[in-house]
Order: C-alpha cells, then structure tokens, then sequence
C-alpha cells in the first residue's frame, strides 16, 4: 500500500505542479496580448479620430446678386393666380396673401 500512495502522491504533485505551470503561463501570455491588443486599439482609435476630424469647409463661391424678378414673370404670375381664383381653387383671402407675396408688399 505504500508503493501505491507513493505513486498517487507523486502523480499529485506532478500534476499540481503542471498546473501551476500551466497558469503562469496563461498569465503571461495574457498580460502579453492585453498590451499588445491595447496598442492595437490605441492605433485605430487615433487614425479612427483622424478620419472623423471634419475637414474644412470648402470656401464658398461668391454669392450672385439676386435677380429681380422680371415684371413679365410677376405679371404671369399675377394672371395664373387669377385663374385660379376665377375657377374658385383659391379662396378670396387666399388670393389676397399670394398676390400680396407676388408684389412683396
């Protein structure tokens, strides 16, 4: 019987001592990605920052000087609104507002 706990303890402690191993080792390769995986993100993060920076604005063209509204245009204008209120679409207080906004007054 000793012979056999002989070799249970020695099984035991081999195996206790494979373990150990084992988990140092997991440990350190752990410690080592973790590192490594944080550059990584730290990396993409930055470039990620760089691409999302808005650029700036591309500079705007001169802005044109209105055009006056050409009084053929507002007095066409005027008579399609007449038609409308002559086949009754638009309302007299409907004509009114238009007509006024036509004219800008």
């Amino acid at each position: 019987m000793p012979r056999l706990m002989r070799g249970v303890a020695r099984t035991a402690v081999i195996a206790g001592t494979a373990t150990a191993v084992s988990g140092r080792v997991q440990r350190r390769q752990a410690e080592k990605y973790a590192s490594r995986d944080a550059q990584i993100y730290a990396e993409r993060e930055s470039a990620y920052q760089q691409q999302a920076a808005p650029a700036p604005p591309p500079a705007a063209p001169p802005a044109a000087a209105p055009a006056a509204p050409a009084e053929e245009d507002m007095i066409q204008q005027l008579k399609d609104l007449g038609d409308l209120h002559a086949q009754g679409i638009l309302t007299d207080e409907e004509f009114a507002a238009q007509k006024a906004k036509i004219l800008g007054s």
